[in-house]
């Protein structure tokens, strides 16, 4: 069964920007809100990117790699056992714990600070990043609780 693995976020009081670090904090438990991303998030409130995801076991490929790999340190928020949503469509939904609901926007594919952060080119883990999505259903997330594709949308050819 897919279930979340890990949940961090960046704290609304980190006001100024590590240059070489992501600022994320771990959580246990987590609320996402509708058209914000995670409760509290300095990063939240994009239209499309409200969370970056990725998955356990690619995170598990990548450390073998020579990437840091800790929570948050791919610039990740939430990471998933058991599932790669990489392979799901824009537009398809998943549901996350009981009740939170996210959409995927698109793949994810790093930035420079990525490539600060990791001292890698992004290109070493293209396709392998995970995806952005944007919460569509509000709810409180825990690690550990069940993840399920609600609707997948059709790849494009």
């Amino acid at each position: 069964m897919s279930h979340i693995h890990s949940i961090v976020y960046t704290p609304a009081h980190v006001l100024e920007k590590s240059r070489d670090a992501y600022d994320r904090a771990p959580l246990n438990e987590a609320k996402l809100i509708a058209g914000y991303g995670i409760e509290g998030d300095r990063k939240g409130g994009h239209p499309k990117r409200q969370l970056n995801i990725m998955c356990h076991e690619t995170l598990q490929a990548l450390a073998g790699e020579g990437f840091h790999v800790a929570p948050g340190e791919m610039g990740e928020q939430l990471v998933i056992s058991g599932m790669d949503l990489i392979d799901l469509a824009p537009g398809s939904r998943v549901q996350v714990g009981d009740s939170a609901q996210i959409e995927i926007v698109e793949p994810r594919n790093g930035c420079d600070k990525f490539e600060l952060v990791q001292g890698k080119p992004r290109t070493q883990a293209q396709r392998r990043l995970g995806v952005i999505a944007r919460v569509v259903a509000s709810g409180v997330i825990r690690a550990g609780d069940a993840v399920r594709i609600l609707e997948a949308q059709q790849a494009e050819a």
